[in-house]
């Protein structure tokens, strides 16, 4: 893996709900790219060996969730990249944290 982005997609809402919602819009997109993604309480990771793929999916959020009804939206946004190596994978990091 050449590299790892972690996204929260704050979008302007009226409630709770619609923050889910819209929320929810964003990472179904994400789901649908076949990209390795894993959902967070507070941010998705997303990981790949193509770093220009992984820009373009980051953009296209901020764009499903205006199209979801955000009036406007921010992000916070993290990127590692390691164009001549290996990073840590989304499964190295937290796979213990979750083991039954």
């Amino acid at each position: 893996m050449q590299a790892s982005v972690a996204i929260q997609v704050l979008p302007d809402a009226k409630n709770d709900e619609e923050l889910i919602r819209i929320v929810d819009a964003v990472i179904d997109y994400i789901k649908s790219t076949g990209l390795n993604y894993y959902v967070g309480p507070f941010e998705t990771s997303i990981e790949g060996e193509d770093y220009d793929r992984l820009m373009d999916v980051l953009k296209e959020c901020q764009h499903v969730a205006v199209r979801a009804g955000a009036s406007k939206v921010s992000a916070n946004i993290k990127v590692v990249w390691e164009p001549e190596g290996e990073i840590l994978s989304i499964e190295r990091k937290v796979s213990k944290h979750h083991e039954g």
